[in-house]
C-alpha cells in the first residue's frame, strides 16, 4: 500500500473522528435548524385537516396588518376571495381564541360569526354560496397573539435595544396571529400584506431609526405619512398559510444580483445594523449556491420576485417564501433555506408523513453544496457524519406512520426525516445515475399537478420510475418505508486470475427486510494501485468475480461513505485460493468450476457467476 493512499486514509479518519465527536457532545448548528424548524410544532397534536376548511379554495388574501415592535399586540382586517368548492353556508377559518373578531363583512353587510374553543372562526352566510362561485369576505380583528406557539414575537437586538418583531408559523401558529386555512391541502394563490408601523424607533440616546417592513414577494410600495408607514408586499405564487411571514425592526438593506438565463433577479439582505460588516462577509456565497441548485434543479422559483434574508432572534433559520429568516449567516444555514424554495416552498409536502421531502432535500442540497465548493474529502466527512447519526439507532424510517403523527420530535427527527432523508437521496442518485435522477427530479418539481402546489412519497417516486424506466418499489420499502440498514460481510480471494468474493449482509435488526442495491468496493495494490467497482447484492452470500491487474493488499466497503451501513467487515481468505493455484493450471480450465466448488465448500458461499461489473 502507497504511503500517499494511507495518508489520505489517516486524515480521512481524523477528521471524521472530530466530526463524530461533535455530534456526540455539542448541539450543532444543524441541530439548532431542527430545531427552530420544530419549535412550533406542538399545536400538530391537536390538529387536523378540517372537513369545515376543506369546502372552499382560497383565491386571494390581503393581510392588512398594524403592529408596533415595541408592543405585543395586533390589529388587522383580512379580505378573502374564495372559490366555493361544495354548496356552502357556512365559512370556516382558523383562528386562535386569544384574538378578538372586531366584524365579519359579506358584500357590505356584517354577519354573524363563533369563535369556538377549538380555533374555528364558523361564519353564518347569508344565503347560499353555490359550489364554483367566486366570493369575498372580509374579517377585522386585533389582540394579543397567543404565546403557546410563540409564532408571534417581539424582542430586541443590539446594544441600544431596539425593538423588533417578527412571525414564525410553521406548522400549524398561523392562526395565533391572523384568520387563515392551515391544511396542507390548499394554497392561496395570491396574497398581498400591507404593513403598518411607527415610522421610526427614538432610543434614549442617539439618532431615530427608521422601521423597515419585510414580507414575502415584491415590495409594491412603503408609503410614510409622519408617524407612521406603510409598506405593501405581494406575491403571486401560490403560499400555504404557514409560510407567510412579516418582520419589523431598524434594518439595513443591502442587495446582490443573480444573472441566469438572460435575466436577472435580487438577493435582498435585511440585518441588524450591528451585523451589517459581517453579514456582507458571508452573504456573497449566496449567489454561489443560488447557481449551483439552478445548475440542477431549475431556474429559482421566484425568480420574478426576489430571493432574501431577514435576521431574526432565532439561531436556526426559516424558509419563507422568497425571505428566509436567519439567525445567523453561516453558508449551511443559507444553503438549507435556500434549498428549500425549491423543496419545500415551490413543492410542499402534501402530508406531515411525507416531511422528508422537503427536509431531507434541503439536508442533502446543502451536502451537495459541500461537494461543489470544497471537493469531495469534504462531501465524504459530510457523508459519514449523516450516517453515523442515522446508524446511532437500529430501527427507524424515514416516512412516518399514524402514530408518529402525535410525536412532533418525531416529525422533525435530525436522525431519520433530515440526516436519513438526505442520505437516501444520494443513494436514489447513485442508483439511478445523475442524469436520470436529476431529470427525474425536475420532472417532480414541474410536474402542473405538483408545482406550486402538494406532493407525496409517491409523486417523487412515481417522476423517478418514470424516467428511469424501473420500478423502485423494492428500494422505497427497504430504505423510505422501512427500517434499519444493512451490515456487509465480505470474503475475498485472489488467486491467478480474478478476485473472487462473496458478499453476505446481516440487517440492523431482526425482521428487516434483505437491502438489495449497489455496494461500491475498493480495491487497494500492494503498491497503491486502486480499482473501485459496484457490486449489484440481491441475494445472501452472492459470488462475483472481478478482474484485477495487481497484487491486491486491502479491499474496503463503501469507502466514501455513498450507503447507510455500519460494522461492515472484510476478510481475506486469499491463502486457500494460493494452495490450489498450480492444480487449477494442471487440471485444466475445464476443471476450475470444480476446485471453486471446493473451496467454496471450505468458506460456505451460494449463487451463480456474476458478470464482471
Amino acid at each position: 500500500m502507497s504511503e500517499s493512499y494511507e495518508m489520505k486514509r489517516i486524515i480521512l479518519l481524523f477528521f471524521s473522528f472530530v466530526l463524530c465527536q461533535g455530534f456526540a457532545q455539542n448541539p450543532t448548528e444543524f441541530q439548532q435548524i431542527v430545531r427552530n424548524e420544530a419549535r412550533s410544532a406542538s399545536a400538530k397534536m391537536n390538529f387536523g385537516a378540517k372537513a369545515s376548511t376543506s369546502k372552499y379554495d382560497l383565491v386571494f388574501q390581503r393581510l392588512q396588518l398594524e403592529v408596533d415592535p415595541s408592543k405585543y399586540f395586533i390589529k388587522g382586517t383580512v379580505t378573502s376571495q374564495f372559490t366555493a368548492l361544495v354548496d356552502m353556508r357556512k365559512m370556516t377559518f382558523d383562528m386562535s381564541r386569544s384574538l378578538s373578531v372586531e366584524s365579519v363583512m359579506f358584500e357590505g353587510k356584517k354577519l354573524p360569526y363563533t369563535l369556538t374553543a377549538d380555533d374555528e372562526l364558523i361564519i353564518q352566510l347569508p344565503k347560499k354560496i353555490k359550489k364554483g362561485t367566486t366570493k369575498e369576505i372580509q374579517v377585522s380583528y386585533h389582540g394579543t397573539p397567543s404565546k403557546k406557539e410563540e409564532a408571534f414575537t417581539i424582542t430586541t437586538h443590539g446594544d441600544d435595544e431596539v425593538p423588533m418583531l417578527y412571525t414564525l408559523s410553521e406548522p400549524y401558529g398561523a392562526k395565533d396571529w391572523w384568520p387563515c386555512k392551515q391544511d396542507l391541502n390548499d394554497k392561496i394563490d395570491q396574497v398581498e400584506v400591507v404593513i403598518t408601523t411607527p415610522s421610526y424607533y427614538k432610543p434614549k440616546k442617539g439618532k431615530k431609526r427608521e422601521y423597515i417592513a419585510v414580507s414575502n414577494g415584491l415590495e409594491v410600495s412603503a408609503k410614510n405619512n409622519g408617524k407612521f408607514k406603510t409598506t405593501t408586499y405581494r406575491h403571486n405564487h401560490p403560499i400555504p398559510a404557514y409560510l407567510v411571514a412579516i418582520a419589523v425592526t431598524d434594518y439595513k438593506v443591502y442587495k446582490q444580483m443573480v444573472v441566469h438565463d438572460g435575466g436577472s433577479f435580487p438577493v435582498l439582505n435585511y440585518v441588524f445594523p450591528e451585523s451589517e460588516a459581517t453579514a456582507r462577509k458571508h452573504t456573497g456565497v449566496t449567489v454561489e449556491i443560488m447557481e449551483i441548485f439552478q445548475k440542477y434543479f431549475g431556474t429559482y422559483p421566484f425568480a420574478d420576485e426576489k430571493y432574501g434574508h431577514a435576521e431574526f432572534g432565532w439561531n436556526g433559520g426559516m424558509e419563507h417564501t422568497t425571505v428566509s429568516f436567519m439567525g445567523n449567516f453561516s453558508r449551511n444555514l443559507i444553503a438549507h433555506e435556500l434549498a428549500h424554495q425549491w423543496f419545500g416552498n415551490k413543492v410542499t409536502c402534501g402530508t406531515w408523513k411525507d416531511i422528508w421531502l422537503n427536509e431531507g432535500f434541503a439536508t442533502y442540497l446543502s451536502g451537495m453544496v459541500e461537494r461543489e465548493l470544497d471537493g469531495e474529502m469534504d462531501f465524504t466527512n459530510w457523508k459519514q457524519g449523516k450516517v453515523s447519526s442515522i446508524t446511532i439507532n437500529p430501527k427507524g424510517s424515514v416516512y412516518l406512520s399514524d402514530e408518529d403523527l402525535t410525536n412532533v420530535d418525531r416529525i422533525f427527527n435530525s436522525r431519520l426525516t433530515y440526516d436519513k432523508g438526505a442520505m437516501v437521496l444520494h443513494m436514489l442518485r447513485n442508483h439511478l445515475g445523475d442524469n436520470v435522477f436529476f431529470k427525474g427530479v425536475k420532472n417532480y418539481l414541474t410536474a402542473d399537478k405538483l408545482t406550486y402546489a402538494y406532493a407525496t412519497t409517491e409523486d417523487l417516486k412515481g417522476h423517478l420510475e418514470a424516467v428511469a424506466k424501473q420500478d423502485l418499489t423494492e428500494f422505497f420499502n427497504d430504505w423510505v418505508y422501512g427500517e434499519g440498514f444493512p451490515s456487509y460481510q465480505m470474503t475475498w480471494d485472489q488467486g491467478t486470475g480474478d478476485i473472487e468474493v462473496a458478499l453476505s449482509q446481516k440487517a440492523s435488526f431482526a425482521g428487516a427486510d434483505f437491502f438489495e442495491g449497489k455496494v461500491p468496493v475498493r480495491f487497494v495494490g500492494t503498491n497503491g494501485e486502486i480499482k473501485d467497482i459496484t457490486l449489484d447484492h440481491q441475494k445472501q452470500n452472492q459470488a462475483f468475480w472481478v478482474d484485477v491487474d495487481f497484487e491486491v493488499a486491502m479491499v474496503e466497503i463503501d469507502p466514501n461513505f455513498d450507503l447507510i451501513s455500519k460494522n461492515n467487515k472484510v476478510t481475506n481468505v486469499t491463502s486457500t485460493v494460493v494452495d490450489v493455484a498450480g492444480i487449477i493450471e494442471d487440471r485444466g480450465i475445464e476443471k476450475e468450476r470444480q476446485i471453486r466448488s471446493a473451496i467454496l465448500s471450505a468458506n460456505p458461499v451460494t449463487g451463480t457467476k456474476t458478470p464482471k461489473p
